[in-house]
């Protein structure tokens, strides 16, 4: 479903309040998480209370997937240095991209599989513990290992890429990962279909400023993409 949006206009003539003291306290709720701002008011935010399972991911807007990684795979060139996120787009760009001649660190057992469907590549992983669930690398070692390489581009997921929050995860060793994936790689590309747009999680691990470029589904509201692109990013709209 989805979320509600009201205008700045329609909630002061509900609450017989000033516009000026709506604005305000939009703006508190949307630090709070309670509510996502958008031009001219605020709508619902979209909160998961829990983790979402990978099986249900795996299946879940497969187009959109599949069209970001068929965009995605116009940035690479043979011999480039990659970093590949977990997450279930991760895996559909880490099929597109086996066999492309590259050097690519893979944060889940998932995605490591999918580059390794053709030869070609050099294919590697953090080591560490494996998360149950979806397969990922979250731990200690991770950070350390992500840290030892320099990344051309580095491709990352998020639980929730909401405007005014910034990009956020379920698991606090995630976000870590992340961080450390973000602070060395020349490029980064945050991989986003459009509903992680209109959520939040509990653990930050960037703002959007810190992305060089977004990468995401074609049904992705247009104010979105005119503020990413306002915001100094690249845009890329899968098609």
């Amino acid at each position: 479903m989805a979320a509600e949006r009201r205008s700045v206009a329609e909630l002061a003539r509900l609450t017989g309040v000033s516009a000026i003291t709506i604005r305000r306290d939009l703006d508190e709720l949307a630090d709070l998480g309670a509510v996502r701002r958008v031009r001219g008011g605020a709508e619902a935010s979209v909160q998961r209370g829990s983790s979402y399972p990978f099986a249900l991911r795996a299946d879940d807007r497969l187009d959109q997937k599949t069209a970001i990684a068929a965009a995605v795979s116009a940035l690479v060139r043979p011999g480039d240095s990659l970093l590949l996120d977990n997450g279930t787009t991760a895996i559909a760009v880490a099929r597109c991209l086996s066999g492309r001649g590259v050097t690519a660190m893979a944060l889940s057992l998932h995605v490591a599989a999918a580059l390794a469907e053709r030869p070609g590549d050099e294919i590697l992983v953090p080591g560490g513990p494996v998360d149950h669930d979806d397969l990922a690398f979250t731990g200690a070692g991770a950070v350390e290992a992500v840290q030892a390489m320099r990344y051309d581009l580095a491709f990352v997921s998020a639980c929730a890429a909401d405007l005014a929050t910034g990009l956020t995860v379920e698991r606090w060793g995630d976000a870590r990962v992340k961080q450390a994936a973000l602070a060395n790689a020349r490029r980064v590309v945050l991989l986003a279909t459009a509903d992680k747009f209109t959520r939040t999680a509990a653990h930050l691990f960037a703002r959007l400023a810190d992305l060089d470029t977004v990468v995401t589904s074609a049904d992705t509201p247009a104010d979105i993409v005119q503020q990413l692109r306002l915001d100094g990013l690249e845009v890329i709209v899968a098609p």
